[in-house]
């Protein structure tokens, strides 16, 4: 069982009349995730994730990979570490490589920390040592690990770092053609998990740029802090990044999808981006397949990627307040937070025998690993509860005086959004079934699909 007492939580104490000098700019979701001890700042853009943040980074990199199994991906791991002769075999390192990390090991062989691995992915094919028939494709391969980016400026934690968790994904097929059919099934698949978050999101045609291809498109939250310019269509809800849509104050475009012209300006938070990448990289590495003739052919790719720590990072940051956390609901660290009586209170002897009914029946409603059990009745209720809402846990059980009362036992009952309830057990018991059953209903996405059924509907009823 999960113990308040026993978690690593290291809050930040700031004295009173102190002086803080802020080194970096500060997010909303960087503020309480440092504040409240779920993220400690490292070395300049670098960040510690402690026991409860990792938890939720755990659970999307699960939810991550449910969803690219289903789109047939294959995990593998590809070295952190990759020679430049590879990038210079593609051109890249002609370019501008200012964000790039370079080491050299103690032969003097220079050496890139990956910010993306395409190469890397083209290379694991690449060799007259490996020969891949065209049965064998469409290849799906995906890695989830740590990239590197030297940024000029980190801002907002998590969403801008120099150390980041990504997901990317390197798909290999026969043909342009087949390389579409892959995109479709694989952006279908992002379409999927990003619905799962619950968090509200757009998908805009976007710029190849320096990763080229023909195809891109990137996913963005909405946010104030968010660094790409998006144009937003307030009739249709189109959204498109305004370097594609070549937005210009003396000629203002219209909306791609229904030619309106209210279009207004967003910032997003680019939190996935996908690209068809034809044969760019697989060319110049010699990553080929032997085709039905059985002569060489290249490979066609397309590359997906995802950033695990900014997504996390840039959904608190749309759905918290300025106190309080707000989680989406699959990746919250705790589903119930269950706080006993004061130590030394009246009510306690009473209160506890429900506390140890709930403890047991509450865990196995939504698991005992999703229930944290506050336990440190040195402290006050009320303190307990200031924190429980700042860490933002979807539900709080409080048991307290009422829950004493012998004929009715009353439970206090907090909500991540601020709705108090008073329940009776049986009904406490009800609503931690029903957020179990939300989260399953989120996981197979049946209440998205009708969601989004009921609101075409009521658009066309409109029209």
């Amino acid at each position: 069982m999960n113990k308040a007492s026993r978690l690593f939580c290291p809050a930040l104490i700031t004295p009173k009349n102190a002086v803080v000098k802020q080194t970096e700019q500060l997010s909303r979701s960087q503020k309480l995730l440092t504040e409240l001890g779920l993220v400690k700042s490292g070395s300049n853009g670098t960040y510690q994730i402690m026991p409860m943040a990792q938890r939720s980074v755990d659970k999307f990199v699960d939810l991550v990979q449910s969803n690219m199994q289903l789109a047939g991906g294959q995990k593998i791991t590809l070295p952190i570490l990759t020679p430049t002769n590879l990038w210079k075999k593609t051109g890249r390192l002609d370019g501008d490589i200012s964000e790039f990390y370079m080491v050299r090991d103690r032969s003097n062989k220079q050496f890139l920390m990956s910010p993306v691995n395409p190469r890397g992915g083209s290379d694991c094919h690449a060799g007259h040592h490996i020969t891949i028939s065209y049965r064998q494709l469409p290849l799906r391969l995906y890695q989830i690990g740590p990239k590197f980016r030297d940024e000029l400026k980190t801002r907002f934690g998590l969403m801008r770092a120099k150390e980041f968790l990504m997901k990317d994904m390197y798909s290999f097929d026969v043909s342009n053609e087949r390389a579409g059919e892959t995109y479709a099934i694989v952006s279908a698949a992002y379409d999927r998990l990003f619905k799962q978050l619950d968090v509200p999101f757009v998908k805009v045609n976007a710029a190849t740029g320096m990763m080229g291809g023909s195809v891109s498109h990137e996913y963005h939250y909405i946010s104030p802090v968010g660094e790409d310019t998006l144009l937003q269509c307030s009739s249709c809800g189109f959204a498109g990044n305004s370097e594609v849509l070549d937005a210009k104050p003396e000629s203002p475009v219209s909306c791609p999808s229904c030619k309106g012209s209210d279009l207004k300006e967003v910032r997003g938070v680019e939190v996935a981006h996908t690209f068809v990448l034809g044969d760019k990289y697989s060319k110049p590495l010699g990553a080929t397949f032997l085709n039905t003739s059985g002569k060489p052919q290249s490979l066609v790719m397309g590359c997906y990627g995802i950033g695990i720590t900014r997504v996390i990072a840039a959904a608190l940051e749309v759905l918290s307040s300025e106190q309080e956390l707000h989680w989406p609901c699959l990746l919250a660290p705790y589903d119930v937070c269950l706080i006993g009586p004061k130590q030394g209170s009246k009510e306690q002897p009473a209160a506890e025998l429900i506390e140890n009914e709930l403890l047991l029946k509450v865990g196995e409603l939504c698991g005992h690993q999703e229930l944290l059990h506050d336990d440190r009745k040195e402290l006050t209720i009320g303190k307990r509860l200031l924190e429980a809402k700042r860490l933002g846990h979807p539900l709080t059980i409080i048991v307290g005086a009422k829950a004493a009362h012998q004929d009715s036992p009353q439970l206090e009952v907090h909500l991540s959004k601020g709705e108090i309830l008073e329940l009776d057990i049986n009904e406490a018991l009800k609503l931690v079934a029903e957020h179990s059953q939300h989260k399953k209903n989120l996981l197979n996405c049946s209440f998205l699909q009708d969601k989004e059924e009921n609101r075409s509907q009521s658009v066309g009823q409109q029209h």
